[in-house]
């Protein structure tokens, strides 16, 4: 259970990050797109954090040994809460939140993620 926490928080503390090393898919894939400036940036960005998101999943749904569509469903649901629990961690930075309002509303805004997609 500590693993799965402790990989919880690198996940989620290198998803919160701002600078992301440079993936070499993710850039061969902006390649063939064309992609420049922002559009580019923003793709590489987004690119990566999935690549993390993915990763950290895999780990975990190796450590509980799943298999077929057990490990199908497990890693669609991670890295589905993965990513939304970034963007309310994003957006608690972006409102420069600290402590338990921090806390308070990142637990609000998850839960009001998985609210909306029943």
């Amino acid at each position: 259970m500590n693993k799965l926490i402790t990989l919880a928080a690198v996940t989620l503390g290198l998803l919160a990050g701002h600078a992301f090393a440079a993936n070499p898919a993710c850039e061969k894939q902006a390649d063939e797109k064309k992609l420049a400036g922002a559009a580019r940036a923003s793709f590489l960005q987004k690119c990566e954090r999935d690549t993390v998101a993915t990763a950290a999943c895999e780990a975990s749904a190796n450590e509980k040994k799943l298999a077929g569509a057990a490990r199908t469903s497990f890693l669609q649901k991670c890295e589905r809460d993965t990513a939304t629990s970034a963007v309310c961690e994003a957006s608690a930075d972006e409102k420069k939140l600290a402590g338990a309002a921090r806390t308070s509303f990142t637990k609000k805004c998850v839960a009001d993620a998985a609210a909306a997609r029943k």
